[in-house]
């Protein structure tokens, strides 16, 4: 499970899409870029389980910027 996941736009016009995330998964910290075609770009470690990782943040942010 993700804890403490924040997201925010990465341009100051808000509505271009790109944003900067950051979470603990694991108890480990890890921040990357998510583009608006859903890639992520891995700022540092990668998650060990990066595609059950990748699923979940999928989900927070199809709930907290596509709604």
């Amino acid at each position: 499970m993700l804890q403490h996941f924040s997201f925010k736009s990465l341009y100051e016009n808000k509505q271009l899409p790109g944003w900067s995330i950051s979470f603990f998964y694991k108890q480990v910290r890890y921040t990357g870029e998510y583009e608006p075609d859903g890639t992520i770009n891995w700022i540092g470690n990668v998650p060990a389980d990066e595609e059950t990782v990748k699923k979940m943040i999928h989900e927070l942010m199809l709930f907290h910027v596509y709604d």
